[in-house]
């Protein structure tokens, strides 16, 4: 340990002495000493504000942001005018503001200055009140924050004190305890665990639960007991503040000019929990809203969905509607006046007729305002919430397991789910349950297909379908026209993807009532108990048997090579990852002390010798000082020996006779060791068996190797919690644990791991190379706990590893057998594929030393870079990652979430075409695709897997003309499926094979993009809405599908197992991929219909009162002049008819739920005849100018002659228009219930009520527009009621006949399912009527189709 120490110490001196070319130069030069370049702007400093920088602190940190926050947009001085500013944004009441100062100006003065201020004064109070309200809500959930209370370090006291959160500052010291919330982002400088580690929880920012490990700053001499903030005088380097919650870039500089990288594991994010550990101590970094929390705290997304882009088209034919109209008016004044050569009546100084005409025009604007629908975008909000309040609620969305229900996270695209015509998919995650269970594996080319462990989930299987009440299978039959080169056929071992399932309520209400009241992330019953394969488990007792004998002849001997392989592999799936251990009585921060091995490190020593372990690995240099076993283990006398392997039923016979020429001859690549052969060896095993007799009947008992062994820690084991990022973690660590490779512990430097037969160890940890998506792997660097070598343990998936362990030095027979390990695991991954498996291989290196210190100037030179940390750390880790050795790969199942194949099937028959996009193997995701019924038997196959680019463009000519023959041949009833891998994918999102493959994809089905990218996801999916002008749908669960769901018309995220990354990027989140059946075939159905309908209805409503006014300029010289009460003209759209139609934009149902769910295809019906295009919008306002034609001259006729007045007149027209609108509605809805009822009666009754009251009561409020009295008359005179309902009835006729045609001609869905319900049910009847009167005796039964036990089957309704 103190070597390694000594040997970062002296890479650090090297960083900081030994080049002069500045802090970002290349690896061949490195950071300067005295004057470390600057980059201003792009960087910041932080100081301690209590130490020897104190005076330095001020300059630095007083451009940074305080602790305090403030989401609040007002206070009270500058509510009422930020609040006036921000609404007067809105054209809406701009539009009100200008024609409210229009109507002041005396020439064009239309009504009362104060009744043009009623709509703009509404508005405006409704919208500040709701503001004010939200505002301090926001207000009061600030202060709560900012008070809360912290520990901080005070200079002038020398002690920690309680502050409030809103005083901490950059470069304050913050001491926090277990279940604390962190206060601001700090760089964590000291924890309690003397491993220098703690744990936090990250809920409150991405929604995981499961904890993340966090570690003090590498080489930072603060770890004690005496830490006080007096101690550190270091400066802090690092990026300006952003939200990218997983990275972190700079370096922290010791007094002795000695930088250490920083990276996000020293970060302490604000907002997250501690947990686990008693005392932390960090630095403040970033503060307040500069903290990555408060970065990321964005409000509800915002799109504009098709719907209103249409509306802004038909807004601006109602302007220039309104335009016409004016001009007609203007004009119409001006020939009016012209016409008259000696003027009737007094006017006060000369006003010519083109002037006159232009004062009209105007006050026409100010009469007509009500054309432009402004209220309508204030109605479709209101409409949209009301939308979003019923999906939110709904029943059918909630998942009791997870406790959640769907989440809107966009406010105002709900129409758009009903306008989908392309869904891209993930797979794991999204499809399947994403709960990995381990399922088999390959070692060393020999494959163990863990046919226990197959029988096992087969029983899981099965007690869940006894449960749940229903069967499931999996079907995977292949398209017999495929096109594919490669036939697919499904092994009849493998596993269904259905039988991974969760445990059942009882299981997890005994889990939920464990003593500790927690389990590990991913930790389920189903994914721990794994059954480990025979014939596996005897090769591993051989490690910790005395049965290793020097009888070549043995047939129960092994191969020591091979029992490399399988010790190597085990303990790569129990370290090469992030998981945490954790018991319910054990802290997850500490890891257990070692106990002692089941043999002597000297037993240890002579096994590893002899066996000579490392055969492929390069020997260990001898003499070096940074080995820190050198002295451990002195390298002895070793000869060569020869095992044999018995056959294995199954395994290529190739394959068996290359295990048996390889029979452990140690001396493949290996150097001449200069001793005796066998007699060596004899020597040696008898010394190691004379050590286990010496131990007694302790160890005889690992004769059984994993049975004693295992019997002895089995309730220790079954202690262990691992709480894993990922469940691929989770599975392949529960594997290794069932194989007694048994991860117990982890720090920041050290992890505890269990081997079989030789019990716990220590082993050092030196780097972790995190998963990305460029790379597809992960990596750990340890130092190996019994040849003290570094060894590079990799996993990723198979087509990244098996390129890198391509080639193997050594000599020849070493790299025969080799690649025959390489050929027959290939083998095995292509087979588990086709099971539907998912694969991983897991590959190792081991390094030199010197080769390792090389890598680690670049890899320290990386982590301490602020820019180009990203590329230079990608650099560093391709580097290391080079010549692996393949060890073997894994298989790992994930079931399909329940009611995946019902619900692709639904969707498809709705006319969308389903893509999925996974990086996932191309045999795994066409078995996927059977098993959903994506890809069925009678599709046909089209694969594109191409090594260039010309020979993809020559394929993609080939499909195109295949495609075109065969649907010229069979008149297109062909359907076709394309899958495509990422390679051939990256050549056809290429410009010049752009056309091609959008004009082949079009033409298939479904689309199968395989090892796709993050950023191949994204493009596909805007290569799609843009080029095909259609309405995407994008759906995902994990992080690399939030570019995907980003692009697309509306991003759907699923709350799965890989945290809240793309819940918090997307539009909707639901909780299973069943529900996007019910989510767009019905309310997306609904909400479209819905809007669309209420958009057509406002317009109609408004071009038709619009209209009476408009005529009437014909009968008064086109004045501006009113036949309508101003009060009541200005209150009819704003309150007598604004109710309804948000009544009916909420609650209106064209079609019932269970008709929408049962006929998919109903749905592809309304997107192609879509309810509001052009042609609708037109017809509309023709209907409009009909009625309001109607409601003007029937009474207008019916009083000609009479002596009427302009009031007595205009009262029976804006009745009858009111009676016309309502009523309008009634015909139009297709849902009529008590709320409809109430709102219509209360919105006629509010008419009447406040007509008589301001007729009766208000003598002079409008004076002599409104004469006292006149309303209260007219209701008393039968030809009032005679004129309105005259206007009604030949108003509405045209549109009731038009309803009852139409609907005669093209019946309703609903309509046409229960007319076949009814004719099935007739059928049914009939049948049994025959039975009876066939089977009638005096003791015979009477069937009948009211016998209650009795109904038709689903056949035979639906025939």
């Amino acid at each position: 340990m103190d070597r390694f120490h000594w040997l970062r110490h002296r890479c650090r001196q090297q960083l900081t002495g030994d080049s002069e070319r500045g802090c970002y130069a290349s690896p061949d030069g490195l950071p300067s000493k005295t004057s470390p370049q600057r980059v201003c702007g792009r960087r910041r400093t932080v100081l301690a504000r209590h130490g020897p920088h104190r005076h330095e602190y001020e300059d630095v940190s007083k451009k940074y942001k305080g602790n305090a926050i403030r989401t609040t947009k007002y206070s009270l001085l500058t509510f009422i005018p930020m609040n006036l500013f921000q609404q007067f944004h809105r054209a809406a009441n701009l539009y009100f503001l200008f024609l409210a100062l229009l109507n002041w100006v005396p020439v064009v003065e239309a009504f009362e200055k104060e009744i043009t201020m009623i709509p703009l004064l509404v508005v405006l109070l409704v919208i500040a009140v709701k503001d004010a309200i939200e505002d301090y809500r926001r207000y009061l959930f600030d202060k709560k924050v900012n008070n809360n209370m912290v520990r901080v370090f005070c200079g002038k006291q020398n002690a920690y004190i309680d502050r409030c959160w809103k005083d901490v500052r950059v470069g304050d010291f913050v001491r926090l305890s277990c279940n604390e919330i962190i206060p601001a982002d700090l760089l964590l400088l000291y924890s309690s665990d003397p491993r220098g580690v703690c744990y936090i929880e990250t809920a409150n920012l991405d929604g995981e639960t499961n904890l993340k490990l966090r570690q003090v700053v590498s080489d930072l001499s603060l770890q004690g007991a005496d830490f006080t903030p007096e101690s550190f005088h270091s400066r802090i380097e690092c990026e300006n503040p952003n939200n990218d919650l997983s990275r972190f870039k700079g370096y922290i500089e010791h007094s002795g000019e000695v930088r250490v990288g920083l990276h996000s594991g020293n970060l302490l994010l604000r907002s997250c929990t501690i947990r686990n550990t008693e005392t932390v101590v960090g630095i403040v970094v970033y503060a307040g809203h500069e903290t990555k929390a408060m970065m990321n705290n964005s409000g509800p997304r915002y799109k504009r969905s098709q719907l209103e882009k249409r509306l802004n088209t038909d807004v601006v034919w109602c302007v220039v509607l309104l335009l016409v109209m004016c001009l007609t008016a203007a004009v119409g004044h001006g020939l009016w006046l012209k016409s008259f050569k000696d003027s009737v009546f007094q006017v006060i100084g000369e006003t010519s007729p083109a002037l006159a005409g232009f004062y009209v025009f105007w006050t026409m604007i100010i009469v007509l305002q009500v054309l432009i629908p402004i209220s309508l975008y204030v109605s479709i909000e209101i409409v949209k919430l009301g939308q979003i309040y019923f999906i939110h609620n709904d029943l059918d969305f909630y998942n009791e397991q997870l406790d959640s229900r769907i989440q809107c996270r966009a406010l105002n695209i709900t129409e758009d789910l009903g306008q989908i015509q392309y869904l891209f998919s993930d797979k794991t995650g999204t499809l399947t349950e994403n709960k990995m269970v381990f399922r088999r594996c390959s070692i060393f080319g020999v494959d163990y297909p863990h046919a226990d462990n197959a029988r096992r989930l087969e029983v899981y299987e099965a007690e869940q379908n006894e449960a749940t009440g229903r069967t499931v299978t999996l079907k995977s039959a292949c398209s017999r026209k495929s096109l594919s080169c490669r036939s697919l056929s499904c092994n009849r071992s493998s596993v269904s993807l259905h039988t991974l399932t969760g445990e059942s309520l009882e299981e997890e209400e005994q889990l939920s009532n464990h003593a500790a009241t927690r389990t590990g992330a991913f930790c389920s019953r189903m994914a721990k108990d794994v059954v480990p394969d025979p014939e596996l488990v005897r090769k591993l007792n051989c490690l910790c048997s005395s049965a290793l004998s020097v009888r070549g002849s043995s047939a129960e001997s092994l191969s020591s090579l091979e029992l490399t392989y399988i010790t190597d592999f085990f303990l790569a799936l129990a370290i090469c990852n992030s998981v945490v251990v954790s018991s319910p009585t054990q802290p997850r921060h500490m890891v257990p002390e070692a106990r002692a091995p089941l043999r002597s490190l000297e037993e240890i020593k002579l096994m590893f010798q002899r066996l000579n372990f490392y055969s492929f690995s390069p020997p260990q240099i001898k003499g070096s000082p940074r080995s820190f076993t050198s002295k451990l283990f002195p390298r002895g006398k070793t000869g060569s020996f020869t095992f044999n392997t018995p056959p294995r039923s199954g395994v290529d016979p190739a394959l068996e006779s290359d295990q048996e020429a390889c029979k452990l001859k140690s001396k493949v690549d290996l150097p001449d060791r200069g001793d005796g052969g066998g007699s060596a060896a004899s020597r040696s095993l008898e010394e190691l068996e004379n050590f286990r007799e010496a131990k007694g009947d302790g160890d005889n008992q690992n004769l059984e190797g994993l049975g004693a062994d295992a019997e002895s820690k089995e309730d220790s084991d079954d202690e262990l919690l691992y709480e894993a990022e990922s469940p691929d973690e989770a599975a392949l660590v529960h594997a290794a644990r069932a194989y007694r490779c048994t991860l117990r512990g982890r720090s920041a430097e050290s992890l505890l791991v269990d081997l079989p037969g030789i019990g716990s160890l220590v082993v050092q940890l030196l780097h972790i190379l995190p998963f990305d998506s460029n790379r597809k792997r992960m990596s750990v660097v340890v130092r190996h706990p019994l040849t003290g070598q570094v060894v590079v343990y990799t996993k990723g998936a198979d087509s990244v590893i098996m390129d890198l362990a391509e080639t193997q030095e050594g000599s020849e027979r070493a790299q025969e057998i080799y690649s025959r390990i390489r050929e027959e695991t290939q083998k095995h991954l292509d087979g588990y594929a086709r099971e539907g498996l998912r694969t991983l291989c897991i590959a190792k290196k081991v390094l030199e030393e010197e080769e390792y210190e090389v890598w680690l100037k670049r890899q320290l030179l990386a982590e301490s870079s602020i820019e180009n940390q990203e590329e230079l750390l990608l650099d560093s880790a391709q580097r290391l990652e080079t010549n692996l050795t393949l060890l073997g790969c894994t298989g790992i199942v994930d079931r399909l979430q329940e009611e995946v194949p019902e619900t692709i099937e639904a969707l498809q028959d709705a006319g969308i075409k389903v893509w999925v996009l996974t990086g996932d193997k191309q045999e795994t995701a066409i078995n996927v695709a059977n098993a959903c019924k994506l890809l069925r038997s009678s599709d046909r196959l089209l694969t594109a897997n191409c090594g260039s680019k010309d020979a993809f463009a020559a394929l993609l000519g080939e499909l195109l003309m295949e495609v075109q023959r065969e649907e010229e041949r069979e008149d297109g009833a062909s359907s076709y499926v394309l899958v495509i891998d990422g390679r051939t994918l990256e050549w056809a999102l290429q410009e010049e094979l752009k056309g091609g493959f959008l004009e082949l994809s079009r033409k298939c089905k479904a689309v199968i993009c395989c090892r796709s990218t993050p950023l191949q996801k994204s493009k596909v999916v805007q290569l799609i809405r843009d080029k095909l002008g259609v309405m995407t749908l994008a759906v995902g669960d994990g992080a690399n599908d939030v570019s995907m769901i980003q692009v697309a018309d509306v991003g759907i995220g699923i709350s799965g197992q890989e945290g809240m990354q793309a819940v918090m990027s997307s539009d909707f989140a639901i909780s299973r991929f069943k529900h996007l059946k019910k989510l767009l075939l019905v309310h997306g159905h609904w909400c479209y219909h819905r809007l669309a309908n209420m958009i057509l209805y406002f317009f109609y409503k408004n071009v038709m009162y619009v209209n009476l006014l408009f005529w009437y300029q014909f009968f008064c010289g086109f004045s501006g002049s009113v036949m309508i009460n101003s009060w009541v003209l200005i209150l009819f759209n704003l309150v007598f008819t604004s109710v309804p139609p948000l009544v009916y934009g909420i609650l209106d149902r064209d079609t019932p739920a269970d008709t929408l769910m049962k006929l998919p295809e109903l749905y592809e019906a309304a997107r192609t005849t879509k309810v509001y295009i052009p042609s609708t919008f037109w017809i509309t306002i023709l209907d409009a100018f009909y009625q309001s034609l109607v409601c003007f001259f029937v009474p207008y006729f019916a009083l000609a002659g009479s002596d009427a007045g302009t009031l007595s007149f205009g009262s029976p027209v804006n009745t009858s228009a009111l009676f016309v609108i309502l009523l309008h509605q009634v015909i139009e809805s297709n849902t009529l219930t008590w709320i409809h009822v109430l709102v219509l009666v209360l919105s006629a009754a509010l008419y009447f009520g406040f007509v008589q009251l301001y007729s009766a009561f208000c003598v002079v409020c409008s004076h002599p527009t409104n004469l006292f009295g006149v309303e209260t008359l007219l209701i008393t005179q039968p030809l009032f009621y005679i004129i309105c309902a005259l206007t009604t009835v030949t108003a509405l006729l045209p549109r009731i006949l038009f309803r009852a045609l139409f609907n005669t001609l093209h019946p309703s869905s609903a309509l046409r399912s229960a007319q076949r319900e009814e004719a099935a049910a007739e059928r049914y009847r009939r049948r049994m009527q025959r039975w009876n009167l066939k089977h009638s005796g005096p003791s015979g039964l009477q069937v009948c189709a009211d016998n209650a036990g009795l109904e038709p089957s689903e056949d035979e309704v639906v025939s």
